[in-house]
């Protein structure tokens, strides 16, 4: 780990204090992890103080840690044919039926987080914060938009996406799918087929919304057995009779 990391990780202890949860380093990377009420707090110093200078809000983006660390493929295994991509868990959003729920892996009031990613060019530091919502069933956490302005649409898009409230944001509203959109695709309880579908009805002369008509299912990726090129000519002939047959 380089001595900046370590130098910045060490500052933001010093001056964050207590308004600090935690601070890591990983993969040369410093991420900092506050509550939702010391956040405008810790983003105004993130500013304006000349140890930090982070004067660019890079990006940011909501998480829902629901299902993080349930795997549904197996793929520490290897072999010359590939890795194995066998399903070992059915209970994935892929597999949802309308109305079913997916337990959730994460303790209260850590499944919904933001994270934001910033940049100081004056010392050439970059942080990542990310600031969980205390409430799961209604995730809310306040708007840094008059802190950097860059995070108009990105708080729009979490919003939207995973269902986190950003109070006093000035224009909450959905960015990319339709104001009639039910429910937040992110979410990991959101079937992958989605809850409607929509169509042109020549008769009534406007878009229509109906239930889904897709069965769920999970696309599992096909895993080539043989390659014709590392094959021998009898195997080679082998494989072209099967594929005559």
């Amino acid at each position: 780990m380089s001595n900046s990391k370590q130098q910045l990780a060490d500052g933001l202890r010093a001056a964050l204090g207590e308004r600090i949860d935690s601070i890591k380093l990983a993969y040369n990377e410093v991420t900092a992890e506050i509550k939702a009420e010391h956040l405008i707090s810790v983003a105004t110093e993130l500013r304006d103080d000349a140890r930090f200078r982070f004067q660019q809000l890079v990006d940011l983006c909501g998480v829902d840690y629901s299902q993080f660390g349930r795997d549904e493929w197996l793929t520490e295994d290897a072999s010359r044919s590939g890795f194995s991509r066998g399903v070992v868990d059915n209970a994935s959003s892929g597999r949802l039926q309308f109305g079913d729920e997916l337990d959730s892996l994460s303790p209260q009031g850590r499944r919904f987080a933001a994270v934001y990613h910033l940049l100081s060019y004056a010392n050439n530091q970059r942080l990542r914060l990310r600031v969980y919502a205390d409430d799961d069933d209604f995730p809310v956490i306040p708007t840094i938009t008059g802190i950097w302005r860059s995070a108009d649409w990105y708080e729009r898009e979490a919003f939207d996406l995973f269902g986190i409230m950003f109070s006093d944001h000035p224009d909450l509203r959905r960015i990319l799918t339709d104001y009639g959109f039910v429910g937040h695709p992110f979410r990991k309880d959101f079937p992958l087929v989605g809850h409607v579908e929509m169509r042109y009805d020549p008769e009534r002369e406007r878009v229509v919304y109906e239930p889904v008509s897709i069965e769920p299912r999970v696309l599992v990726p096909r895993v080539k057995r043989s390659d014709h090129r590392y094959l021998d000519d009898e195997q080679l002939a082998q494989d072209e009779a099967q594929n005559d047959a």
